[in-house]
């Protein structure tokens, strides 16, 4: 029983841990930012993160732009981007730093 519960908690994490390093890699560049308008911020503090385009197996899809208020104090947000890298692109989240 000692040897199942191990052997099944090991396989999740090496799940966990093969979710973590996935890449999103596309052979077609993403179009254009959209410009959006942005609503005044719900509250003191809050920082707007902007949209991007999203890739969802077969096309880009613009995901909107949101506000957000920072983790911590003095928290950036680093933008959602796709870098070109050996003729692919390849899709890096936006996360706070």
């Amino acid at each position: 029983m000692l040897k199942k519960t191990w052997m099944s908690l090991i396989f999740a994490g090496l799940l966990t841990a093969s979710g973590l390093a996935a890449e999103v890699v596309v052979r077609i560049g993403p179009p254009r930012p959209l410009v959006e308008r942005r609503g005044p911020a719900p509250g003191r503090g809050y920082i707007w993160t902007n949209g991007y385009h999203r890739y969802e197996g077969n096309a880009y899809v613009w995901s909107p732009g949101s506000w957000q208020q920072p983790p911590r104090p003095r928290a950036r947000w680093q933008q959602h981007r796709w870098q070109k890298r050996r003729g692919e692109y390849v899709y890096q989240e936006g996360h706070w730093r």
